[in-house]
């Protein structure tokens, strides 16, 4: 199951590194480079729980090899994205198909592994699966870096190979097909699939329409008015693609409100540093891949610690430790942001990965523990859809954010270099559109004489979204406070178990 899903955590992380490449060769601007991103995010959110229910239904095997064909054929359609107009549209139509096919396998596989062992021991065995895809995350970079000197396309054939052998080692696991026989809740399924979606697009779009566009209200509102709609849709059917009296339970909920928050800097962080680094410190491709893998040197190890604390002690001191840390990790690393070196932020970015990983297993694992009632399909889909719908609504929040402050810099910048105050403001917007799509040529429309005021303007404007992180990182740690706390064992719960009516 860690190789099926492979592919899904590199993807996360390899195409924040090619954006440069992909975005100047396309021709595409910053909200189409971000939805390149935010596409897949979205996808992944909005199917997470109708493709979690459905393995229940079907079977786990046969969704993640659903999922591992389809993945791998909308990775070489992605590949093929044609030059010209017709790119946008192709390429984030295919990203977002390529999440859904994520969507498919990854609560599948999930599903498989929490089911292989006892409660007892989940911990330790999900740390390993979330450590080992943490470092295949790791990958992304790195491998982005290389792949792009060749062509930014092949960092999507390069699915094609690995997915070949995901199917036969899938094939060969052993792992059962049979599912339930119960129904399908399609409706809730496409009520909380276009809620995400709609909400996501108004923030995404919000610094392009402007926060007090008819366009960006309409589209906020209406996804919060879907989402509700979801949630009475649910309270009243009877086999709901959500039981969300499961929400009863205090420790699932915190655990999932711990994931939302949290993960609204975990994927984001890899697109603005990515950009970052390229913008402002003037890395290569190669280079800021190695900035990141900065983050995973605290990150890895510190899963595997969190896995053994959740089996002795439980899931609390684990987002306890893991809100601290990350809170600090990231606000240091803010700070010295403006320093423009590496040297003197590492340490800070390492800091800020092994919060991450003191939440993300923990969180995850024990949420699944204390699911009674409901299986495994469909717990680790409520999960995950939190988890990537907070993705998404990170990297549009932020990046509005991003662009948003550095255009106000930039545009103060060149005032005060005796540019004229309508030019300046035009070059700045220009300039924010390329840097914030990811585009190292973010300010090649400016005079060499202002590089450096340049890539000062865009770390200040990076400053603010680590900031957005260290807080949404402290509203974890609030929240973890909370939890209940304790060990559950198999005798407290079983995913199998049945709901008492009152409930």
């Amino acid at each position: 199951m860690l190789f099926a899903v492979a592919m899904t955590f590199i993807d996360q992380t390899i195409v924040a590194i090619a954006a440069p490449d992909l975005s100047g060769e396309l021709g595409l601007s910053r909200g189409g480079s971000q939805w390149v991103i935010n596409a897949y995010l979205v996808a992944l959110a909005a199917g997470f729980a109708f493709f979690g229910r459905l393995a229940d239904v079907v079977g786990s095997k046969r969704m993640v090899l659903i999922g591992i064909i389809g993945f791998a054929a909308t990775s070489a359609l992605c590949g093929a994205t044609p030059t010209g107009d017709l790119a946008s549209a192709w390429i984030i139509t295919f990203r977002a198909l390529q999440g859904l096919s994520a969507a498919v396998m990854f609560p599948a596989a999930l599903a498989v592994v929490v089911a292989s062992f006892p409660v007892q021991e989940r911990g330790k065995a999900l740390a390993i699966f979330f450590g080992v895809s943490g470092g295949l995350t790791a990958i992304g970079p790195i491998a982005g870096g290389y792949l792009t000197q060749w062509t930014w396309r092949s960092i999507f054939w390069i699915n094609i190979p690995v997915a070949v052998v995901a199917v036969v080692l899938t094939v060969m696991a052993g792992i059962s097909s049979h599912g339930r026989k119960e129904p399908i809740d399609v409706p809730g399924a496409v009520l909380i699939a276009a809620g995400m979606a709609f909400s996501v697009l108004g923030l995404e779009q919000a610094g392009t329409w402007g926060w007090g566009d008819w366009r960006t209200i309409a589209c906020i509102v209406g996804g919060l008015v879907l989402l509700a709609w979801f949630v009475a849709v649910e309270r009243r059917t009877e086999h709901p693609l959500i039981k969300l009296r499961i929400f009863n339970d205090r420790a699932f909920a915190v655990d999932n409100a711990v994931l939302f928050f949290s993960m609204i800097a975990f994927v984001p962080v890899f697109f603005f540093a990515s950009v970052y680094a390229q913008v402002a410190l003037g890395y290569d491709a190669n280079n800021a891949g190695l900035y990141l893998l900065c983050f995973f040197g605290g990150f890895a190890p510190a899963a595997q610690v969190a896995g053994r604390m959740l089996d002795s002690r439980g899931a609390k001191p684990c987002l306890l430790i893991g809100g601290v840390l990350g809170t600090a990790g990231f606000a240091i690393w803010a700070s010295m942001l403006t320093d423009l070196s590496l040297g003197s932020q590492w340490w800070a970015i390492v800091l800020s990965g092994a919060g991450i990983g003191f939440i993300l297993g923990p969180a995850s694992t024990d949420a699944v523990n204390r699911a009674i009632g409901a299986s495994y399909g469909e717990v680790t889909g409520i999960s995950q859809t939190l988890r990537n719908y907070g993705s998404a609504l990170g990297m549009a929040v932020l990046g509005t954010l991003l662009s948003q402050v550095f255009t106000s810099r930039l545009t103060s910048t060149l005032i005060g270099a005796g540019v004229p105050a309508d030019q300046a403001a035009t070059i700045a917007g220009e300039s924010a559109s390329q840097g914030a799509g990811g585009s190292a040529g973010a300010s090649g429309s400016i005079p060499q004489a202002l590089q450096q005021a340049v890539a000062m303007d865009f770390a200040v404007a990076t400053r603010a979204v680590i900031i957005g992180m260290a807080v949404v990182l402290a509203i974890s740690f609030l929240l973890a406070f909370l939890h209940p706390g304790g060990r559950v064992t198999e005798e407290s719960t079983s995913p199998a178990a049945p709901v008492p009516e009152n409930a």
